[in-house]
């Protein structure tokens, strides 16, 4: 009932997790980070760092049979609080249906980067 998603097509995972796991009523994205598909760090600024995170998102739910606009639930970590209103203008021109959303500052994230969005899906 719960499949393991994987796609060569978004950054590859950091450790032992799958990018994401599909059931018949969810697909649960594990977080992503701004990597393209070979996992090599995107640099820039935070937008460009967002939309990397995105695209790799958008990539896990079609892998998996579904799109952007059937997430439902997001969550966003940001290293510095200063990032929310930069993050925020890239974020609503990829969620325009506004799923339900939490965002935390936190002190690190994996390999030193600045933003990890992760969400969940309908099938």
């Amino acid at each position: 009932m719960a499949t393991p998603v994987l796609t060569k097509n978004a950054a590859p995972p950091a450790g032992p997790y799958s990018q994401a796991i599909k059931t018949p009523t969810a697909i649960y994205c594990s977080g992503q980070i701004p990597c393209d598909a070979e996992g090599n760090l995107i640099t820039g600024s935070i937008q460009e760092l967002t939309r990397a995170c995105i695209k790799n998102l958008k990539a896990v739910l079609e892998e998996a049979g579904s799109s952007i606009d059937k997430v439902v639930k997001v969550n966003v970590f940001i290293t510095d609080m200063a990032n929310f209103a930069p993050m925020n203008e890239e974020y609503s021109k990829w969620f325009t249906h506004k799923p339900a959303r939490s965002c935390v500052a936190v002190k690190q994230l994996p390999k030193g980067v600045d933003v990890e969005i992760e969400c969940i899906a309908l099938p």
